[in-house]
């Protein structure tokens, strides 16, 4: 007992989060249900007995997965736990470690994403800009020395065989550059995640189910390209040929946006992120980007330019479009920045917002037969990277899709979709 009395003292820094044992029961359902609803959007079957399901967690994240744990257990499956570390740990790693050490990926590590059925995330950061001291080539190298990972994580997903989701838990890291107590960031997270509802599950499944009416209306028209106008933006974006619009699929808790994987090579105009990034223990604002024929070619940014340059350079597709993406505020409850992704690129407010993301595509906004997705998402314009980085923007904005005939019409006006 006393052991792990000790190890929440040093997760919770000698304080239990307001969270109690109910809402993390509420929060964990939630996340299986986000889990099990994944694997269905790559035609996935149901899980069933005996399948793998890994667990990645910070040390501030405990009380959620010791529930988490326990569940996985109740449902005949296997949950195998994998503890992220420190933010000491992460900065002793680029400090100490060779360049042999940086690029190794151990075999057992792709061994066990062939074995997984599932992921779950649980986002507990107690440091946001540890890193920002750090040589960025090294965490390039090592973002890198991932792809392995990812290419193993992205075959067994679109065979129907992976599900994945996440979530993230206040910390005081978060609070204090969200400008906010902890006590208060964690009932902005209460309320995204519907945990304050009797059955929040059902909430979600609301939210699924209106959603489906926005995608289903955007499929059906024949979009050639849209155009996105704001105070900073102006850009024009190709949609593609066998493209779907997709979203609210479980994978992200919570989830509440509607987003397409676009054709990279016919992006054109500047797009601008009024929200700050807080990446890889990194600070950076104000990210103005500038596309000609689908590439960055100009990018700048107010605060953390170098670590922007370091990303954009990073790869061959680093510096293309790997996804555009809209929030309608009438589904968001969520109406302040919470210097998280996860939520930030949710954030309903006063305008809605939108994200593009510089990087990898999602296989899930292939409209075609998903066995099929590698054999085409070149010639398709599907981008390829190591890296996916959303960068958000909650100015008021106009987007106008343009169809294949000659046609316009505004499919999203303040903030919300013109449905």
């Amino acid at each position: 007992m006393k052991i792990k009395q000790n190890l929440y003292l040093f997760a919770f820094g000698g304080r239990r989060n307001i969270m109690d044992k109910n809402l993390l029961e509420k929060y964990a359902d939630v996340l299986l249900w986000g889990l099990k609803e994944a694997r269905k959007t790559t035609g996935g079957q149901n899980y069933k007995s005996g399948d793998v399901i890994l667990v990645h967690f910070e040390p501030e994240s405990l009380e959620l997965t010791e529930i988490i744990y326990r569940k996985i257990l109740e449902e005949k499956m296997l949950p195998v736990l994998r503890f992220l570390g420190t933010p000491q740990m992460d900065k002793d790693f680029f400090t100490y470690a060779s360049y042999d050490m940086l690029k190794y990926t151990a075999s057992w590590t792709k061994d066990m994403y062939r074995k997984a059925n599932g992921s779950i995330f649980l986002s507990a950061p107690s440091s946001l800009t540890h890193l920002k001291d750090v040589d960025q080539k090294k965490i390039i190298m090592s973002t890198l020395a991932g792809k392995p990972i990812r290419k193993i994580r992205d075959r067994i997903e679109m065979d129907g065989k992976f599900g994945w989701t996440l979530c993230q838990l206040a910390t005081d890291a978060l609070a204090k550059q969200a400008m906010m107590t902890k006590e208060e960031y964690e009932q902005e997270i209460i309320k995204a995640c519907y945990l304050d509802k009797k059955d929040p599950v059902a909430e979600w499944k609301k939210i699924k189910k209106e959603s489906e009416e926005i995608k289903k209306w955007l499929n059906m028209m024949k979009i050639n390209y849209i155009k996105i106008h704001s105070e900073n933006i102006d850009l024009c974006i190709k949609l593609g040929e066998n493209r779907k619009w997709v979203g609210v699929s479980g994978h992200n808790i919570p989830s509440y946006e509607i987003f397409t994987s676009p054709d990279w090579r016919e992006t054109n105009g500047i797009y601008f992120s009024n929200t700050p990034s807080f990446r890889s223990g990194n600070y950076i604002k104000e990210v103005r980007l500038q596309f000609r024929d689908g590439k960055a070619f100009d990018y700048h940014a107010l605060e953390g330019e170098e670590y922007l340059i370091s990303q954009v350079e990073m790869d061959n597709g680093s510096g293309k479009l790997g996804e555009f993406s809209l929030t309608d505020k009438r589904f968001s409850p969520i109406s302040k920045p919470m210097a998280n992704t996860l939520f930030d690129e949710n954030v309903g407010g006063e305008n809605g917002n939108c994200h593009i993301a510089l990087g990898a595509s999602f296989p899930d906004a292939y409209s075609g037969d998903i066995k099929e997705f590698k054999k085409v998402k070149k010639e398709l314009g599907y981008n390829a990277s190591s890296m996916h980085w959303d960068l958000i923007n909650t100015e008021e904005k106009v987007v106008v899709a343009y169809l294949n005939g000659g046609k316009s019409l505004i499919i999203y006006e303040k903030g919300m979709f013109k449905i």
